[in-house]
């Protein structure tokens, strides 16, 4: 049985521990994960396989225990199907320019317009509120044969958006 285990709430040692104490408690393995510090909270997404006889109530009531002890604004648990990992990330996006809304949902819309996976998605803003600068760093599965229409939607994000975005291709040692 596989699992996709989320948490949310204020950051603080130990989150990672005790959610991870329970699921193996479970005899839970993390099979893949994501986790990162926001603004200050802390989130995590991890995909567990349990054993079939795994009794779901009570890795449920340990993990709300968990949530208790560090004040978590929530820890879910949802069934997932088992799928392949899909395309490897192939090229690294980074966009940054002046803060301003619609950035992500601007390069995001280019990439999909193109069929273009976005595998990894990052952002941070920076700098004072008055002169902020937004970064986006994604890493993406670009499909052969869309390189030269990719190139002519980022130059068209470059000028209408006026930002900066430059795509370099991964070594495939890295993944």
């Amino acid at each position: 049985m596989n699992l996709a285990v989320t948490a949310i709430g204020r950051d603080r040692p130990g989150i990672v521990a005790a959610i991870t104490a329970a699921l193996l408690d479970a005899g839970g393995n993390v099979d893949d994960s994501q986790m990162s510090i926001l603004h200050g909270h802390f989130a995590v997404m991890l995909i567990v396989s349990l054993p079939g006889d795994t009794h779901l109530e009570s890795l449920e009531a340990r993990l709300e225990d968990v949530g208790r002890e560090f004040e978590l604004g929530g820890i879910t648990l949802s069934p997932v199907e088992s799928l392949n990992r899909g395309a490897a990330p192939t090229h690294v996006l980074t966009v940054y320019g002046a803060d301003r809304p619609g950035i992500v949902h601007d390069t995001a819309a280019a990439l999909a317009s193109l069929n273009v996976n976005i595998t990894d998605l990052r952002t941070r803003r920076t700098g004072s509120s008055d002169a902020a600068l937004y970064t986006l760093m994604v890493e993406v599965a670009v499909p052969a044969g869309v390189e030269n229409d990719l190139d002519l939607a980022l130059n068209g994000l470059r000028d209408s958006k006026q930002v900066e975005a430059r795509l370099a291709e991964l070594d495939s040692g890295v993944f």
